[in-house]
């Protein structure tokens, strides 16, 4: 029997395995943020349910990032307040190829802002 690791690594050198998961990557990682500060401060989905003013069940589905639903900004808003962070949107431009737009930066921020629930 494989171990997830293995498992992860044998199925990313499928290059459309790999292609997919490319694109889940940022999803992933954002939910990867807001389950390590809930749980960091020993918080559960119903409490955290409590404070945003909707159900356990909703911050589960919020959790799993199963693409069946897509939190608003409002709501990413909220979660995070609970949790007493900030949220922070912010448009990163993507490496180009070579010789496309040669000597200009890579990376810049557009807007970092805190979205506010008011």
């Amino acid at each position: 029997m494989l171990t997830h690791k293995q498992l992860r690594t044998q199925a990313l050198a499928d290059s459309a395995v790999k292609a997919e998961f490319d694109k889940l990557s940022d999803e992933f990682s954002l939910l990867d943020e807001f389950l390590k500060a809930r749980t960091s401060q020993g918080l559960t989905q119903a409490q955290v349910a409590e404070k945003i003013g909707t159900t356990q069940s909703a911050v589960a589905r919020m959790e799993s990032g199963s693409g069946k639903h897509s939190p608003s900004l409002a709501t990413l808003t909220k979660y995070a307040d609970a949790l007493g962070c900030k949220l922070e949107v912010r448009l990163v431009r993507r490496p180009r190829e070579a010789g496309n737009l040669a000597g200009r930066s890579n990376q810049f921020s557009l807007k970092q802002a805190q979205i506010s629930d008011t």
